[in-house]
């Protein structure tokens, strides 16, 4: 019984990543199989699948919702750390714009651009879908993975032993280069998972960090609408 209650909890923290990663899997062969001539695609075909994405990753959340006793909103009724977390995410906002670097010889990533959509309306759409998706959905999908389960799970494979903001060099490590693979911009990544581990440490939150991290992908999609530095998207 131990041994499948262990199996559960990881599932409910993995699979909405898992469900996430895969669509932009499935994003990356198509525009592959299109790059060899097979097929044509236009520029903003895919740009359609991301409310897919968003609203079924954030359906799975929705129903494993009760699955996640780490996380609790009262922690956010301590007002000095709710402060300090949006203060983390501000910071790792403007930090994020400074480290525009690609790893190695990758280029600039297209990003997501809803003025090449041909029609007004679709085009408030999407933005707002990718706006809803970036900070209703992806940090919460995130934190439940990165720092409820991985971090925990490299520290002890039973991770809902481990206490929430335990600390060990190998999974704060781990995580944050992970992390930072995980993004186009892996400098930019890796510096957003320090802050965001330290905030957990700090905080032994995992509500603290989902506050941060939502934070600062709203300020970045702010950034992006008013600037159209879609490359960021």
């Amino acid at each position: 019984m131990i041994k499948r209650r262990g199996f559960n909890d990881a599932f409910y923290r993995y699979f909405p990543f898992a469900v996430f990663m895969g669509f932009i899997g499935l994003d990356e062969i198509i525009r592959f199989i299109a790059g060899h001539g097979l097929f044509k695609l236009e520029a903003t075909t895919l740009y359609y699948l991301y409310p897919i994405k968003a609203l079924t990753v954030g359906l799975l959340l929705y129903l494993f919702r009760e699955k996640y006793s780490e996380l609790t909103c009262k922690d956010l009724t301590h007002f000095p750390a709710t402060v300090a977390s949006c203060g983390v995410g501000l910071l790792v906002f403007v930090l994020w714009i400074k480290m525009d670097w690609t790893l190695g010889a990758a280029g600039v990533p297209q990003g997501f651009n809803p003025g090449l959509l041909p029609d007004r309306n679709i085009q408030i759409v999407m933005t707002l879908f990718r706006i809803a998706g970036a900070v209703l959905v992806v940090p919460l999908m995130e934190e439940l993975f990165w720092r409820s389960f991985l971090i925990r799970y490299i520290i002890d494979k039973n991770f809902a032993t481990v206490r929430i903001g335990t600390f060990t060099w190998a999974s704060f490590l781990l995580t944050v280069v992970l992390f930072g693979l995980e993004h186009n911009y892996v400098y930019a990544g890796i510096m957003a998972g320090i802050f965001y581990n330290l905030l957990l440490y700090k905080t032994r939150s995992l509500a603290q960090c989902i506050l941060a991290h939502a934070v600062t992908n709203l300020a970045l999609a702010m950034y992006v609408v008013a600037t159209g530095k879609w490359q960021f998207w």
